[in-house]
């Protein structure tokens, strides 16, 4: 039966829940969405925050006020476990598991303490006005990005040349900020045209309708918006209430002025119609694809437990085809990830508990607590769930801490209306108190012990490497290479002094030290054997990716000791034997030696075949070419 209504008062523990969710959504979407480890630093040491803090306030409510859990938040814990059993056992990459293991967790966390934890309609009030002024000002950053700097992004940023033209906000990808105000508009259209609004209200939600959809025009993303054209094209015959006739007429209309709106767009503005030109001539999708048949073969391998968390864009080495030479990361479609990661156990315990939430949320008898549980604003936050789902086909959403966030937050509201429970259980105990407070300061000492401490490793990792690539990007001399590499290399040790079982920062320490030899070449030989040690650490922690074994034959040829490096660039390309790259260290690795040109030059060629824009490769085989042969 529905619960009482717990409108009238906001504890002090619920202020400051409200308070540091919203400080957490405002900080990750606006750095990016969270995407760069730095910014994880400072979310996931508010996301612990916010947990200590919503069970401090369970140890602290008095004694007739003591709040029942609500059963929605229990259907999605075995899945952590599961999750957390595969990183410690199953993935091959454990550094990359525990950092996707702490998205999901962090997202169902999310869930759980707004589900449990802001009930009051002050709280909630303020949790989903800061969800609308966040994405209001990321569409006013689109729209600065799109008309003013085009190869702008938020933290000093540039924008890939892929997305030129397209606006992002404040994400790195359009496709994401589309995905933030697909949540919103149907919201924001209810709540301008639902009877019995005031002309103030119909003004300022009218006024966001439009901001939200010049936003999601602005991203040029088109599975967002055939996500959101599907949606509001069958959403009438659920919303409206009538006989069958009725609501499908009101579908036929909504279908109607989707196409209209589609079609002025397409005809009217170019870009729009190139996009959809593209997809033509793409007969749908031209990359996607291939992630998603990687995915489902790295499924078939392991049905079961999947190929480990995090392990998709290592496995997909396997299964790369020639000619695509792009690093996915994640499949590009959530589902599959899922199912690639964590197998049949893995996605039916996330997505099937999801399911029965949804279903239970669904048939049960709503409750009417304040405006957000207004029937057709349900309707709407359910249509924004939805289409945010369908997009799920097409991109990799749930990754992306920000989004994951937003999606907990309006999926907690939809829950707390649709699933109704006792809320008060009387008399709290002794006992309780003391294992919320235990466990407040449990989740302080994993926070800051741990997860903090973990993503400042990757944030010093991560930094370290992008500023040695960008070495090879530009024609930095000989000063400038010693300055970034000493830099680079004090992150790196800084990285696995406090994270020692980062695998990646390992190879990287290898890669810097590589590099370093030609800075000093008198210590090409001590500087091997630093490579060899920190190559061999992070061959230590898992062998199955391909860069860590060049990372070892570099390291081994810059000691001379040809033969044995042999060994490390062959194993390289059993592991990615589509990767150009790969090729490319072969082909370097077998034209130290003038026996095997012919072999470094076939090696070079195959290097081009699967990369034809390799400068390094294509500079190889002119080297080779001016090579004297002997007779």
């Amino acid at each position: 039966m529905p619960t009482e209504s717990t409108s009238a008062r906001v504890s002090v523990w619920e202020w400051l829940t409200a308070a540091l969710l919203v400080a957490n959504l405002a900080w990750t979407t606006l750095c990016l969405g969270g995407f760069r480890p730095e910014t994880m630093v400072v979310t996931g040491a508010l996301n612990g925050l916010l947990l200590a803090v919503h069970f401090a306030g369970r140890g602290c409510v008095r004694a007739g006020d003591a709040p029942r859990n609500h059963p929605a938040g229990w259907w999605l814990l075995p899945f952590l476990a599961y999750a957390l059993a595969n990183v410690r056992w199953v993935t091959p990459v454990p550094w990359l598991g525990w950092r996707d293991w702490l998205g999901w967790a962090q997202m169902i966390l999310v869930f759980w303490v707004v589900l449990n934890g802001v009930r009051a309609r002050a709280a909630r009030t303020l949790v989903f006005g800061a969800l609308v002024a966040v994405a209001f000002v990321a569409v006013v950053l689109a729209c600065y990005q799109r008309f003013v700097r085009p190869d702008w992004l938020m933290l000093g940023r540039v924008q890939a040349e892929q997305f030129i033209g397209r606006a992002s906000g404040s994400f790195g990808i359009p496709n994401s900020l589309a995905a933030l105000l697909l949540l919103l508009i149907p919201v924001a259209g209810v709540r301008a045209f639902r009877r019995g609004a005031s002309a103030v209200q119909r003004v300022l939600w009218g006024y966001l309708l439009l901001v939200f959809g010049l936003g999601l025009v602005l991203t040029i993303s088109r599975g967002a918006w055939l996500a959101l054209a599907l949606v509001l094209a069958v959403w009438p015959a659920f919303a409206v209430q009538g006989s069958g006739w009725r609501r499908a007429r009101w579908a036929g209309l909504a279908a109607l002025g989707v196409l209209a709106v589609a079609g002025a767009l397409y005809f009217s503005l170019p870009r729009v119609r190139e996009r959809f030109q593209m997809l033509k001539a793409d007969a749908g999708e031209k990359t996607r694809p291939i992630m998603w048949r990687g995915a489902w073969r790295i499924f078939q391998a392991a049905p079961v437990v999947g190929g480990g968390a995090g392990s998709f864009n290592v496995r997909f080495e396997q299964f790369r085809p020639e000619r695509y030479q792009d690093e996915p990361q994640w499949a590009h479609n959530d589902y599959l990830n899922t199912l690639s990661d964590y197998g049949a156990v893995g996605f039916l315990l996330f997505f099937g508990a999801g399911a029965v939430v949804a279903g239970r949320t669904w048939r049960g008898a709503a409750l009417r607590r304040d405006w957000l549980d207004d029937r057709a604003l349900a309707g709407a936050l359910a249509a924004g769930v939805v289409a945010f789902g369908l997009q799920l086909f097409v991109d990799f959403h749930f990754k992306i801490p920000a989004l994951a966030m937003a999606f907990a937050i309006v999926a907690a509201f939809l829950v707390q209306r649709g699933w109704s429970v006792r809320e008060r259980t009387g008399a709290i105990s002794r006992a309780q108190r003391l294992t919320y407070f235990a466990g407040a300061a449990a989740v302080l000492a994993v926070t800051f012990g741990c997860v903090v401490p973990f993503y400042r490793a990757e944030a010093l990792r991560y930094g370290a490497r992008q500023s040695i690539n960008r070495l090879a990007t530009t024609d930095a001399d000989l000063a400038e290479q010693r300055r970034v590499l000493i830099e680079a290399r004090a992150d790196l040790a800084r990285a696995v002094g406090i994270s020692p079982s980062n695998a990646q920062a390992w190879a990287d320490i290898s890669y810097a030290a590589a590099l370093w030899s030609h800075v000093e070449p008198s210590k090409s030989a001590q500087l091997g054997q630093e490579a060899q040690r920190a190559a061999e650490e992070a061959l230590a922690l898992t062998q199955g990716v391909p860069e860590f074994w060049l990372r070892r034959g570099v390291a081994l040829d810059l000691q001379g000791r040809w033969n044995e490096a042999g060994g490390a660039f062959a194993r390289a390309v059993e592991l990615a034997p589509a990767s150009g790259t790969v090729w490319f260290y072969r082909a370097f690795h077998l034209g130290l030696n003038p026996i095997c040109s012919d072999l470094a030059d076939a090696a070079a060629a195959f290097s081009l075949r699967l990369d034809p824009g390799n400068k390094q490769a294509q500079a190889l085989r002119q080297r080779l070419a001016n090579r004297p042969r002997k007779p």
